[in-house]
């Protein structure tokens, strides 16, 4: 037996763009030791990479957004930290905002990124989900921020 709810109670999905960077993509982890010319190279990358990705993808201009991303982890075994890798979110996220998907990341118009581990492959990957914040109702909205954020 199938029981659906009455139209007016149904949830409407906002709509999501999942933007894969490529296999093999070197990423940031959080406890790496990296000198500041190697970061920074490694950040103008990822976020070239993002920017590059996003305007192939032909994503919208978004005013607000939610973005978890997930790490693939490369396959060698070991236990994984999936928000170690902020700093590779951090510059693909600046991508997005230079491809014109979001005008700033700020408080304003992203929310997020947040971090989830997916599955391990061989070289890693970093994914990034993009949900219209925009086609969300404020009840869904407040699910996706701490319990007593007002925002």
């Amino acid at each position: 037996m199938t029981i659906t709810a009455p139209e007016s109670s149904r949830t409407h999905r906002p709509q999501s763009w999942r933007i894969e960077l490529p296999v093999g993509s070197l990423l940031i982890n959080a406890n790496d030791s990296l000198h500041f010319r190697k970061k920074a190279e490694l950040v103008k990358a990822l976020r070239t990479t993002a920017w590059a990705t996003a305007r192939q993808a032909k994503l919208p201009a978004l005013q607000r957004a939610h973005v978890h991303y997930v790490i693939h982890p490369d396959t060698k075994g070991r236990r994984r930290d999936p928000g170690n890798w902020s700093p590779s979110a951090k510059a693909a996220v600046d991508g997005l905002v230079d491809a014109g998907v979001l005008p700033d990341d700020n408080h304003k118009h992203l929310l997020g990124p947040d971090p989830r581990l997916g599955h391990p492959i061989k070289g890693s990957q970093l994914v990034l989900w993009i949900t219209d914040l925009d086609q969300m109702t404020p009840d869904h909205i407040a699910l996706l921020n701490p319990p007593g954020d007002p925002s």
